[in-house]
């Protein structure tokens, strides 16, 4: 699967130089101020209109969105839209950039919250006002709520999905007397119990989100926890909170999970019985190691205390300020939700081996992975949860995630990391 690397880091804050951060968001904040910047002249909106939208990702997933604009303009013939791919890589650095200098593209979509960052700063337009609330019956509803800023403004909509299964080797299960794979916190662990004692080494590993916020956001709310509490304050010293992090790292120092974070197609291969993986894995398991073709399932996480909640990443998109085309970029992203242009994008995905999950859980069936895995998928994203849209995440995460690994390695006890990692997320609040 290639799209390892993209869908990863689709809700994952990007690291940037302190310094570069500092010049972007000052730059930011003296140039598209909110309230006193001139608004940007609108072109004529019966003369012709070249839309460009930045897609962070790869060129494999712009060529699929292609599909949906092309469409578009077939019923538009005065707008043209072309994508242009940004990598991870550099993507944040070059939307601020851009949001500083206010000039550059028309449509943005990149982390679930990066448009929130984007709007707050007003390098973003409220979609509001173009209607875009209709669309909200057809979203994931955690996922919509994770794109919306707090004060209800709509910077960004989903623009695709992605979570997190257990796959598992159905040869190792069998062996170890396992009908069925564990659907419970308590089932998890018997069953790696199990496998030990019918000589499997490593029973149990996590690929996307081992060390990370990412994986201890699973363990949290299937705890009954959270990060922040609705009005946005940090919710970490919780019981929840305590539980959930004790039961992660139970699973690596009492149960075995490797802290060195291994594909999910290597671990499997290399013997592992199951793995918490994203669901792009599920496309190239069988194409990499042929040798575990019919060897292999997926299945939801197992459920915690209060129940089977997953993570849920993607991307926004959204419509800049800047733009001169607000009103048909704006009309262009909402038919992002219409069937044709899902259904094209499915295809494409589909053409070009994309792991692509669309924005509306009624299509999921026809994305492009094997349809038993499409189906664990869509039970998975029904009881989803997303990344907190709070002012100051994405600045907190990628500290919160060091305060979690501190507990799991020893360095801290789970008191003291919960709390620091708070403090982080309040610091960061504003």
């Amino acid at each position: 699967m290639r799209r390892t690397p993209a869908a990863a880091r689709a809700v994952l804050p990007v690291t940037l130089p302190a310094v570069l951060v500092a010049v972007l968001v000052a730059g930011l904040g003296a140039g598209c101020a909110t309230s006193g910047t001139p608004e940007t002249g609108q072109a004529d909106a019966n003369a012709p209109a070249a839309i460009t939208w930045w897609s962070t990702g790869g060129d494999d997933e712009s060529a699929a969105f292609q599909k949906a604009a092309d469409l578009y303009t077939k019923s538009h013939p005065n707008v043209t839209i072309k994508v242009q791919t940004l990598s991870w890589d550099d993507a944040y650095a070059k939307l601020l950039a851009a949001s500083t200098s206010r000039s550059g593209p028309d449509v943005i979509s990149g982390g679930m919250t990066w448009t929130i960052q984007f709007g707050l700063r007003g390098g973003m337009v409220d979609l509001r006002k173009y209607g875009v609330e209709q669309l909200r019956a057809q979203a994931q509803p955690a996922q919509w709520k994770s794109a919306v800023s707090p004060d209800g403004t709509v910077y960004g909509i989903p623009l695709d999905m992605s979570t997190e299964a257990l796959y598992y080797r159905t040869d190792l299960l069998e062996k170890a007397g396992i009908k069925e794979p564990p659907a419970t916190w308590d089932e998890l662990t018997a069953d790696i119990g199990k496998l030990k004692d019918s000589g499997v080494k490593t029973p149990f590993g996590i690929d996307w989100g081992n060390l990370d916020w990412i994986g201890y956001f699973n363990f949290l709310y299937q705890a009954g926890g959270s990060f922040y509490t609705p009005d946005c304050k940090p919710s970490l010293g919780t019981p929840e909170a305590e539980r959930a992090l004790s039961f992660w790292i139970d699973l690596h120092r009492r149960y075995g999970a490797p802290t060195d974070t291994v594909t999910t197609s290597d671990a499997l291969d290399a013997g592992t019985a199951m793995v918490y993986g994203g669901n792009w894995n599920a496309l190239g398991i069988d194409t990499s190691k042929p040798k575990l073709k019919g060897r292999w399932a997926v299945a939801p996480l197992p459920a915690g205390p209060a129940g089977p909640t997953t993570f849920i990443g993607g991307r926004a998109v959204g419509v800049t300020s800047y733009s001169k085309h607000i009103q048909q970029a704006a009309d262009f992203v909402k038919y992002l939700y219409t069937d044709e242009a899902v259904d094209a994008v499915n295809a494409e995905a589909k053409a070009r081996n994309v792991a692509y999950i669309p924005p509306r859980p009624d299509k999921v069936a026809g994305s492009p992975f094997q349809p038993q895995h499409s189906e664990v998928f869509a039970k998975i994203i029904s009881t989803g949860a997303a990344a907190p849209g709070c002012p100051g995440w994405d600045e907190s995460a990628g500290d919160v995630a060091k305060h979690l690994q501190s507990a799991i390695l020893g360095k801290a006890d789970i008191k003291t990391a919960l709390s620091e990692a708070a403090k982080v997320m309040e610091r960061n609040a504003g």
